[in-house]
């Protein structure tokens, strides 16, 4: 049953990316072949799937498929013009926010609540002061995301945001290196941060869930 809940979700969600890709282009204010290449509905329905294994119930259910195809347009935007839209990145919050309410609510993990936004906070202390230090590194966008993210790992757990936070600097590392070597970027380029952001916090999400079915085991 879980499985077709999660192929459901799957569909929902790129469906919904799909529709939202006229107004992705619009505020990208760009024809970029990464707006056309179809990634963002690809991604989008990859986070609905594996969302219905994170959540407790179906408010949470919705705002991880939510979570997953803004962060599927997010992206996207962010590899074609190197920005984070506040049109889709500070309506996250409410979502999510609004959804972890009422799953703590339903499933009395008001705890869980309270680690949220505790994450939430520290994440965009964190990734200010790193913005300060670097403002050439790292964008406001950033750090607005990073706020979202971590309510969505501290939702699961520190082990999560711990985890999600190194990944996403090692993948973006990783990537930079790549690059370099291939000669697609300069010594002194920039790269877009918020994919490696995403995918560091589906791997902070990956780790806890592993690491919470070994502990259940």
């Amino acid at each position: 049953m879980l499985f077709v809940i999660a192929v459901a979700s799957a569909v929902v969600s790129g469906l919904a990316a799909a529709a939202l890709g006229r107004w992705m282009r619009s505020l990208a204010e760009s024809d970029s072949r990464w707006l056309r290449s179809g990634l963002h509905v690809v991604l989008a329905a990859a986070g609905g799937f594996g969302a219905a294994y994170l959540a407790l119930g179906w408010a949470d259910l919705v705002t991880f498929a939510a979570l997953a195809v803004g962060c599927a347009l997010l992206i996207v935007i962010d590899l074609a013009v190197f920005r984070l839209p506040d049109k889709i990145v500070l309506p996250l919050y409410p979502v999510v926010f609004g959804g972890l309410a009422v799953t703590a609510a339903m499933f009395d993990v008001w705890g869980s609540l309270g680690r949220a936004a505790a994450a939430a906070a520290a994440l965009l202390a964190f990734y200010f002061v790193l913005a300060l230090i670097n403002p050439s590194g790292l964008g406001l966008g950033d750090v607005k995301l990073s706020g979202v993210l971590g309510a969505f790992l501290g939702w699961l757990g520190w082990p999560a945001v711990l985890a999600g936070t190194l990944a996403a600097f090692v993948i973006n590392a990783v990537v930079a290196l790549v690059l370099l070597a291939a000669g697609r970027v300069g010594a002194k380029s920039g790269i877009a941060f918020g994919p490696a952001m995403v995918i560091g916090a589906v791997a902070g999400a990956a780790y806890w869930a592993v690491r919470s079915t070994a502990l259940a085991g």
